[in-house]
């Protein structure tokens, strides 16, 4: 046994040492920082820079050669589940996350396993991505576990002993909340790195109660909180008086689940922020709720505002601010300007200068109707951009209508009567159901767009599917039936069917879980779904006995329900033709190129097909895609990203002319990046799956490259179909 003991020590130092030599061929880079522009051949941080704008200057691989990209290596994590998660790149070491939020550290060039970190709590939630941080010797891999974040030894990968306590800082302490293990906030995106900081967001729930989205900055060396920016103001702080005075002891998130970005010369990071809780009702929220639904300029040393904006007044629709903007340069009247693009659900691109908040390009403001719910104050304004045009349709009407048999035609016009559809900003009603299109999950969502530094293009993935809502009052009960309605029915619906497969059905959960499973679920959320810890041992007993049973037991009178407002929404409804497929005419998915020098379109496409409808000859539908593009040097932009068709594809990034696919083991629902190693360019993503009920999913990362005359690395596990 001590002989097991000395070898495992040993071969954990050998690793070490390995990791240490090829960390230490990396660019000699600031403390806090990486290589960026012209010079980089890393892909140190999400997004490929603190800029997130998704490039590399690499053209090894290009338009002459892409097509005789081939499979150099895979490493499969061995674990079923969704990934979502970016790998990055230093000095020839990939770090990555499987599907359960395990660490793992692989050599670049070949996909073998150094090193692998498992905390023992198993992730349930998205994670998307991990930060680098290094000084000198000092090396550190900066990683959201739930609800913890840790600070890995880049070399072994064992948590640092003066980094918080053991290693990890619990992101649900220090929100001006108790107690903390009532909180729920995850760390969906990695922080962002700024000398010895590191700045957190976070995933909070989207009913009541849920805890303030501060955005939070750390020290890097010891996990000391340095300083908070409170994006549900308090007493005093600028954008108090657009809240009921008390608010900000109640109200909830207005957080930054999507990541942010980085001036590092400026030292100004850029924080987008989702809605304020609860999504769809606001009568305890009456104004422009500062700053929910902002993009915010801070001081990135100091955490103080330098400048905001708000893209929805009010928001009474769930239309977030959904991934990291990108920092980019464009051209106006011969000059040069620092700007940043920050994209929308709604299919819009807002363009500002990255130092003052000034517009690129004029945002009108426009009328809408208000809202006919009780206590309920919609804002009568809100702020669209003139250009570019929108990237997704903005209005749904019979015209738009599927065509794909003529049944199915006639079934959604008969459906379509029943909705409300007015465009974009139209408060919900009781009792009818309004059309949201783009739906809830965009437009563009958190995969992010990219950006090619010497045109000024930017690249953008899109959704086209509809998507309805209504609200209904709420039935004041202390009841399993009112805890499930007010907590559950969000994304499940009232009669538990949810909206397959990111919001699944209910029906029958006591066949497919056990009781005790139901329990862990519930506290600790999974995918899509928050944790619900403020929920008493009690409240949490009588809910799995609805969901199983179907009884409602009456909690006693001395145990509050939850924070519940005075209307619900009735749930998140896909508007999907009867065979699944959505009711609406193509394209379900697009990919745009728009010039932001000028806000004319180059090029828009298609993205994603469903096999079998192409195989019947209905190819280029485009389809629902989550994750985004990069784009390179070398002319291309490769992206994964379609939920049905596991396709992996590379573009000319000047034509949108396809250049290059080949077939995943899993869809690829994330964003892929791209690096070099000894003189060798590699093109990397994740996939996982998921998203399609019909398939199975996993965790494998296949790197792609040239061909070499000697054969290339075996792979470090065989991939399961």
């Amino acid at each position: 046994m001590k002989k097991v003991a000395i070898y495992a020590s040993l071969l954990v130092a050998v690793v070490a040492v390995v990791i240490v030599g090829l960390l230490a061929h990396e660019p000699a880079i600031p403390p806090g920082f990486g290589a960026s522009g012209s010079e980089q051949q890393d892909w140190f941080a999400y997004g490929g820079a603190p800029e997130n704008n998704h490039y590399s200057a690499l053209a090894q691989i290009n338009r002459s050669n892409v097509k005789r990209l081939a499979v150099a290596w895979s490493f499969d994590t061995q674990e079923d589940g969704v990934l979502q998660a970016s790998p990055i790149i230093v000095a020839g070491v990939l770090f990555g996350l499987t599907p359960t939020q395990k660490v793992f550290a692989l050599d670049a060039a070949s996909g073998k396993l150094l090193w692998k970190f498992d905390s023992g709590i198993r992730g349930t939630q998205p994670n998307r991505g991990l930060a680098y941080w290094a000084d000198g010797k000092d090396k550190r891999i900066l990683v959201g576990v739930m609800n913890f974040l840790y600070a890995l030894d880049a070399a072994t990968g064992k948590p640092i002993p003066g980094f918080g306590t053991k290693g990890r800082i619990d992101l649900r302490e220090n929100l001006g909340r108790g107690p903390a293990t009532s909180q729920s906030v995850v760390l969906s995106s990695p922080g962002i790195v700024y000398k010895e900081l590191v700045i957190v967001g976070g995933r909070n729930p989207e009913t009541l109660p849920a805890p303030p989205g501060d955005i939070r900055a750390y020290d890097v060396r010891t996990g000391k909180l340095r300083w908070s920016f409170h994006t549900i103001p308090h007493p005093g702080e600028f954008g108090y008086d657009t809240w009921p005075r008390d608010a900000w002891k109640t109200s909830g998130a207005a957080n930054n689940w999507a990541g942010m970005s980085l001036d590092p010369q400026r030292g100004i990071v850029y924080v987008p922020t989702g809605s304020a809780a609860f999504d769809f009702y606001g009568a305890d929220r009456i104004g422009d709720d500062l700053f929910a639904n902002c993009l915010i300029a801070l001081n990135a040393e100091t955490g103080q505002r330098i400048w905001h904006f708000q893209g929805v007044h009010h928001d009474i629709w769930d239309r977030d601010f959904p991934s990291s903007p990108a920092l980019l340069t464009v051209k106006r009247d011969g000059k040069q300007i620092d700007a940043i693009a920050q994209t929308t659900k709604q299919g819009f691109v807002y363009l500002f200068d990255r130092a003052n908040g000034k517009p690129l390009f004029p945002i009108e403001s426009r009328k809408y109707p208000p809202s006919t719910v009780p206590g309920e104050m919609a804002a009568s304004e809100q702020p669209l951009p003139a250009r570019p045009a929108p990237f997704a349709r903005q209005f749904l009407n019979e015209d738009l209508l599927t065509t794909r048999t003529p049944a199915v035609h006639r079934w959604a016009l008969e459906k379509f009567k029943k909705f409300r559809s007015d465009g974009q900003f139209v408060p919900f009603g009781i009792g009818i159901d309004t059309v949201v299109f783009p739906g809830f999950d965009g437009g563009a969502e958190w995969g992010g767009p990219a950006v090619d530094p010497d045109t000024g293009i930017i690249y953008i993935n899109s959704n086209e599917m509809a998507w309805t809502g209504a609200l209904a009052p709420n039935t004041g009960e202390n009841s399993a039936r009112a805890i499930y309605l007010s907590q559950c029915s969000v994304c499940h619906g009232e009669k538990m069917a949810g909206s397959p497969p990111a919001m699944p059905s209910l029906i029958g959960v006591s066949d497919r879980l056990a009781p005790a499973q139901i329990t862990m679920t519930i506290k600790n959320g999974k995918g899509r779904m928050p944790g619900f810890p403020n929920l008493t041992e009690d409240q949490v007993s009588a809910l799995v006995d609805y969901l199983t049973s179907g009884e409602s037991k009456e909690l006693a009178s001395s145990e509050p329900p939850p924070l519940a407002m005075k209307y619900r929404f009735t749930g998140y409804h896909k508007f999907l033709d009867p065979e699944g497929y959505p009711a609406v005419a193509p394209p379900w998915g697009t990919l745009n190129a728009i010039n932001l020098n000028t806000g004319e379109y180059i090029w828009k496409i298609p993205l994603g097909e469903y096999p079998e409808l192409a195989a019947k000859g209905q190819k280029d539908t485009g389809t629902e895609n989550y994750g985004g593009p990069i784009v390179s040097a070398g002319g291309l932009l490769f992206i994964g990203a379609t939920n049905f068709d596991k396709k992996f594809r590379a573009f000319d990034k000047s034509t949108g002319e396809l250049l290059w696919e080949t077939a995943l083991p899993f869809s690829a629902n994330t964003t892929p990046a791209t690096y070099e190693v000894n003189g060798r360019q590699f093109v990397v993503i994740a996939a996982g799956g998921g998203k399609d009920p019909k398939s199975p999913s996993g965790g494998i990362y296949v790197a792609f490259a040239l061909p070499q005359e000697s054969p290339a690395p075996s792979a470090s596990s065989e991939p399961r179909q």
